[in-house]
């Protein structure tokens, strides 16, 4: 696991962008990036469930999840059945109780926020939102997905209140497993895959807006903002930008289909591009938090602002 660690800063003097009392941006750049998800919870919901295209592809995705291959049946049958409350609620306490073991209680609290906060927001959406039938598929709003949201919360949470040093670790095998609890739903026939994404873009918004109370809270104690796991999130990166690109071609087949030749495309070559895109919202969202979630590191021993103050404990 401690390759996945980032290096430490080889200067001892920081730059003074990153030193204490390090700025608006320090802290604003979070909720900023907070109110960025929420719009994009909306700009989905607008595209894909109150366009009738929006809602036919979308449904196709769905619909074309004929997956035969017992190995991938079983590995997403087992997703979504080990998945329950009882297990998802004893993650977020342990997440909680290594919070505060570290005696970081506002990482701990942070924690909660954006599982208690997203979850119940989901629920919110999902049973308030309406969704007119525009696509012949009359079915009852599933927008967004919460297993997609449980699953994602609870990673962000994890990664959050883990040590620095295995951070990147974490991130990949959460990433990996949000990404199989998503694609499940949609095989599943549970969700449409602008619903696991609109539960991923929710618990970024929470997540972000959790962070920034953290930064708020320690903008003005010495130390500088740590680098993220470089591996982690090149891994995690280029899987991102292969599946977008994959899910770029196969949504514009999906569209063509739907819009101007008809049976271009089988169900099941639909529901690959929606497992695409799910997998590269998984991947940006998750880099997007492992950088969010980086903590403080102490300055440099020989820098005179480590020596003026005492530098804080790495998070």
């Amino acid at each position: 696991m401690t390759a996945l660690a980032s290096r430490p800063a080889e200067s001892a003097d920081p730059d003074p962008g990153d030193r204490a009392g390090r700025g608006f941006w320090h802290v604003v750049a979070h909720a900023f990036i907070a109110l960025l998800a929420a719009a994009g919870v909306a700009g989905v919901y607008l595209a894909c469930v109150r366009t009738s295209l929006g809602q036919s592809v979308d449904t196709l995705m769905m619909q074309g999840a004929d997956v035969e291959h017992e190995r991938v049946v079983q590995v997403l049958d087992r997703a979504l059945n080990g998945t329950t409350l009882a297990s998802l609620v004893l993650v977020c306490v342990s997440a909680a109780a290594i919070g505060f073991i570290r005696r970081r209680a506002d990482l701990a609290l942070a924690a909660g926020l954006l599982v208690i906060g997203a979850n119940l927001s989901t629920r919110l959406f999902k049973n308030r939102l309406p969704r007119p039938d525009l696509d012949g598929f009359p079915a009852p709003n599933s927008f967004p997905s919460g297993h997609t949201t449980a699953a994602a919360s609870v990673a962000f949470a994890l990664i959050l209140v883990l040590p620095f040093a295995i951070r990147g670790t974490v991130a990949l095998i959460g990433a990996a497993y949000v990404t199989i609890i998503a694609i499940a739903t949609v095989w599943a026939e549970w969700h449409r895959p602008s619903d696991t994404i609109a539960g991923l873009l929710v618990v970024l918004a929470w997540g972000a807006g959790a962070s920034a109370l953290v930064r708020a809270r320690r903008a003005r104690i010495t130390g500088v903002t740590a680098r993220p796991n470089r591996l982690a999130l090149l891994l995690v990166g280029g899987v991102g930008v292969l599946s977008a690109l994959a899910a770029l071609l196969g949504i514009g087949a999906v569209v063509l289909s739907e819009r101007m030749l008809p049976d271009l495309v089988s169900g099941r070559f639909a529901f690959f591009a929606g497992a695409a895109a799910i997998t590269a919202s998984v991947a940006g969202i998750f880099a997007i938090w492992v950088r969010l979630a980086a903590g403080d590191r102490p300055v440099g021993s020989g820098s005179t602002l480590a020596s003026a103050q005492p530098a804080p404990a790495a998070d």
